[in-house]
């Protein structure tokens, strides 16, 4: 019987810390290119939850019934809408400040956490909101031991995250955009000199952030059916977390964070305890910070001189 258990938290796991690391990619992207943790990034996910439940209300009522309508409507309106949040966030509070001291954007970050907080619990109430289920149904294995279920939601959970990942590392290692957002990342200021618009750059990297945790909202709220306010505190940090375990600025980290704390996550909620998971990952964010800050896939910073 443990050893069904133990696989079916590891599927949990995995469904939940591939979401992770969606929304960790904005984390360190945006970290990446200007060296400034977005800490308003958790509230993008949350607004993205909302966007899909308003999605999906307006193409229920316009009569679409079908789940790959549904869904891929859903999945272009959110991520384009979000997409916009993150680039009005980018034009508004941070860029600036890009040229100032470093505790400013840091400052504004909370600032715009608070702001987009606060803006959803007064547009949509305080009180927890909910969609019904879209996909039921699963596939279910006897292992002699136990049995193994895992549901067709979570099946296209991880290959939605999969493609989602797949195509922002071909985005990033095979086209222009992709180019220029690693010579950005290597020296903003030569990227310049040599004619790249860093400045559009940097937006395109807060854009592409917003979408990331548009596809992770669209997920989770597709999953667990409820959401408010305040659920992209927690999941930032979780996120944020995954992003550090993996070696911040580290894109292939990110995903690699995400999938080990979402495992890690599962297996102490289904093993040990549920009401102490959240103390579980934020106990190894400050474990991860005193002794390896760099983070699995990332290198140790050298001060150049």
């Amino acid at each position: 019987m443990m050893d069904g258990i133990f696989l079916q938290q590891v599927i949990n796991g995995l469904t939940l810390g591939s979401v992770y690391g969606l929304i960790a990619i904005g984390y360190t992207m945006v970290y990446g290119i200007i060296g400034m943790i977005n800490f308003a990034h958790g509230e993008v996910y949350m607004i993205s939850a909302y966007l899909a439940a308003i999605s999906l209300a307006l193409l229920s009522f316009f009569g679409v019934e079908s789940f790959p309508l549904l869904i891929l409507g859903t999945l272009l309106f959110t991520v384009f809408v979000t997409g916009v949040y993150g680039w009005v966030i980018e034009r508004i509070a941070y860029k600036p400040l890009r040229n100032s001291t470093r505790l400013a954007p840091l400052i504004s970050a909370i600032g715009v956490s608070l702001i987009l907080q606060n803006y959803a619990q007064i547009a949509q109430g305080s009180g927890q909101q909910g969609i019904p289920t879209l996909l039921s149904g699963g596939l279910r294995f006897d292992i002699g031991t136990g049995f193994v279920q895992i549901t067709y939601t979570k099946i296209f959970i991880l290959v939605a995250a999969f493609v989602g990942m797949a195509l922002l590392t071909y985005i990033i290692k095979y086209t222009k955009l992709g180019r220029m957002c690693r010579a950005t990342q290597q020296d903003r200021k030569m990227a310049s000199i040599l004619g790249i618009n860093t400045d559009r750059v940097i937006s395109y990297v807060f854009i592409i952030g917003a979408a990331m945790a548009a596809l992770a909202g669209v997920l989770i709220t597709v999953n667990y059916g409820t959401f408010d306010f305040y659920a992209g505190f927690v999941i930032g940090v979780k996120a944020f977390t995954a992003a550090v375990l993996g070696g911040i600025g580290s894109l292939p980290g990110a995903m690699l964070g995400g999938i080990i704390l979402g495992v890690s996550e599962s297996l102490f909620s289904g093993v040990i305890n549920s009401d102490y998971k959240d103390v579980f990952s934020f106990s190894l964010l400050v474990l991860i910070l005193i002794f390896r800050p760099q983070g699995l896939l990332g290198r140790p910073l050298v001060a150049k001189v």
